[in-house]
């Protein structure tokens, strides 16, 4: 190989170097990451807000729950569609899925799992035998009452809220939760009376039924009825025309 030929090959490795580097911080550059509304998604005064998003200070914040991705300095979120926003104040219903010394982890049907702190119960419960109170599988009713950076908080301290014994849950599409009370309840009480079910209905689409096998079967495909049905005229009539005749 001559001189000229060698010089050649070097410029083309370092070309080709560059351009995967290049690549590499592309790749990086649009990495995407999993937030909640409040999580700051990076610092520094080189990035600025985009879609769904803000600046505090030096930190970019998401207003949204959904995939975060950066792309020539602007961050930006990509809302997931159908996935409940948990606000402060929230009553929600959930599954427990882990137990530690200071409370529970709870499924609440979104990306982030909320806790629900010993602290936060409406009675002593002792440190050394938390599972008396509750356990993994158990369904709650609690209320959000801390939303920030990525963390869910939830308090049983409010009156109605607690541990559901019995019954099963179901799952909505939170966005569908309006319809199924109805306006001042009159939907879901439609239901617990032709059912004789006792419902208890989560801001974040999940629901407790505790009836019998029949009252609860019933409750369910009223309920899937209105959920599949939501935007239809008439849905009052419909249900309870399902209710009375099925």
């Amino acid at each position: 190989m001559n001189e000229e030929e060698n010089k050649e090959e070097i410029i083309n490795n370092e070309t080709t170097e560059e351009s995967d580097n290049k690549s590499n911080e592309s790749s990086s550059n649009k990495e995407r990451k999993m937030v909640v509304p409040g999580e700051t998604i990076v610092q520094g005064d080189d990035y600025l807000p985009g879609d769904f998003t803000i600046k505090n200070k030096d930190e970019i914040v998401s207003q949204r729950y959904g995939l975060a991705e950066i792309n020539d300095r602007i961050v930006k979120i990509i809302p997931i569609s159908g996935v409940f926003e948990p606000r402060r104040s929230n009553n929600i219903i959930g599954r427990i899925t882990d137990i530690n010394f200071s409370g529970w982890s709870v499924e609440i049907g979104g990306p982030v799992s909320a806790f629900l702190p010993l602290s936060e119960c409406p009675r002593f419960i002792n440190k050394n035998n938390i599972e008396e109170f509750a356990t993994i599988g158990d369904a709650i009713n609690a209320k959000i009452w801390s939303v920030k950076r990525g963390s869910i908080d939830l308090t049983l301290k409010s009156r109605g809220l607690g541990v559901l014994e019995g019954g099963r849950l179901i799952k909505i599409t939170s966005h569908k939760v309006p319809r199924v009370i109805g306006r001042e309840g009159s939907m879901i009480n439609l239901i617990k009376d032709e059912t004789q079910t006792e419902i208890t209905v989560g801001q974040n689409g999940f629901i407790w039924l505790n009836g019998s096998a029949e009252g609860e079967r019933k409750a369910e495909e009223a309920i899937m009825l209105i959920e599949t049905e939501a935007s239809s005229e008439g849905l009052t009539d419909k249900v309870e025309d399902f209710l009375k005749n099925e």
